[in-house]
């Protein structure tokens, strides 16, 4: 054994035999060998391959990944926005931005965010360093395809927006299909007030009802009031010309006492509003004079008597209200219909509301545009070929109609007014 200056043994200074120094080599082998190669006492070929060093990489490259993540669902208007405010695009994000905003692209992402195995790490490393060397950290590649017709402004339907905006774009298609699409429309009746009228031999209830289209909003609304024995004489009418589709159908009774009280009260109107769309509901019914008659039959008898005696403006309302009564049950080809617009065309021509009158007249001659031999026809020219005249509209299809009507042997000179056919009209 070599002895050293000292006369000793090279371990025999540590107070152990040879043995016991392998036996400490031996026992602190691996964690000195971690230590070593903590600093750097491994060659340059083992450096970077431990587990600590892969996390550390792959930590970065995913803040990297999240960050162009980041810029790239932003899309134009962010750049848009930093542009109108006169600052530049920030270089790289803050590492709060990141952090605030890594769950919301983990949501965004759904799964689709995934990192490679570490045999592929410094694959992707040097791919990376070739390829990005030319990008600043905080710059977006050059859009192509459909991101670049959507940067120049030309925006195609088809192309999938970024980000957020896709689901805000998918929604307006959706509500711009189900407003296009023809979706049935259905009549609802509503009593909205009921009061009780005293007169000198009687006192009753008088309900007033409006009709409203499902999914439309009607600026004006059309309105009956109806007391209950009009509603027991259509329920009578009704029964007796169809009793198999009325045996199903309930209507409130008549009481002898407590009829004026508010409980009663609401419970004949939510009884009416049921029994008029049972009513509607069944076709045959729906399409019944007697039915439709029950809505706007006294309104044609007011408007005609009103305009009789010359209340033009009050005749108006009531004339109006049975267009729209007609209208919300779509009955607007009928003869009732036509004697509406008739007067609907007086009173505005009354009441110098020419352009008005001169609509209605039009509106008429579109209904009558194959029935020649309506009484009402002859009278609505003559009355359209004097109100364009007076409102500089075009005339000469209606001249042309007349002609056709005197050819045909009708003697014009003989035809009475609009406003006479409306007085003599009897509305039963």
């Amino acid at each position: 054994m070599a002895l050293n200056k000292a006369g000793r043994a090279p371990d025999a200074g540590r107070g152990c035999s040879p043995a016991a120094g392998a036996r400490g080599e031996r026992g602190r082998g691996p964690r000195a060998a971690g230590a070593g190669a903590g600093r750097g006492l491994l060659g340059p070929q083992h450096r970077g391959t431990g587990p600590w060093d892969r996390g550390v990489r792959a930590v970065g490259m995913a803040a990297r990944i999240l960050h162009r993540l980041r810029h790239a669902l932003g899309g134009e208007g962010g750049r848009e926005e930093r542009a109108r405010d006169g600052g530049e695009a920030e270089d790289c994000p803050e590492s709060s931005e990141l952090e605030d905003d890594t769950e919301g692209l983990s949501t965004r992402l759904s799964g689709t965010l995934s990192f490679a195995s570490h045999e592929d790490e410094d694959e992707e490393e040097e791919e990376e360093e070739d390829g990005g060397a030319g990008e600043e950290p905080g710059e977006l590649p050059e859009p192509t395809g459909e991101a670049a017709g959507a940067e120049d402004g030309e925006w195609d339907p088809a192309a999938k927006p970024p980000g957020g905006s896709l689901l805000t774009r998918q929604l307006q298609e959706l509500w711009r299909k189900s407003r296009s699409s023809l979706a049935p429309q259905r009549l609802l009746f509503e009593v909205t007030s009921a009061s009780v009228v005293s007169e000198r031999s009687s006192k009753y209830v008088l309900y007033t009802i409006y009709l409203i289209r499902s999914g439309q909003f009607d600026k004006a609304p059309a309105t009956i009031a109806r007391r209950y024995s009009d509603f027991e004489r259509l329920n009578r009418r009704l029964r007796s010309r169809f009793g198999c589709d009325m045996a199903g159908i309930a209507f409130p009774r008549k009481r002898l006492r407590r009829n004026f009280t508010a409980e009663t009260i609401a419970k004949r109107s939510r009884a009416f509003e049921q029994f008029l769309s049972h009513l509607h509901s069944i076709a045959e019914i729906r399409r019944s004079p007697e039915f439709l008659e029950f809505f706007f039959l006294q309104d044609l008898r007011a408007a005609q008597r009103l305009t009789c005696t010359g209340m033009y403006r009050e005749a108006l309302a009531t004339w109006a209200n049975a267009c729209r009564l007609q209208e919300r049950l779509g009955v607007c080809g009928s003869g009732r219909f036509l004697l509406t617009l008739a007067g609907l065309a007086v009173c505005h021509q009354e009441l110098d509301e020419l352009g008005e009158a001169h609509s209605c007249c039009e509106q008429a001659l579109q209904l009558l545009e194959a029935q020649d031999s309506h009484p009402l026809l002859g009278p609505f020219l003559q009355a359209h070929v004097h109100l364009a005249w007076k409102v500089g509209k075009d005339k000469r299809r209606s001249e042309a109609r007349l002609q056709g009507l005197q050819e045909a042997g009708l003697p014009l000179q003989q035809q009475p007014s609009l406003k006479e056919c409306l007085i003599k009209e009897p509305l039963e």
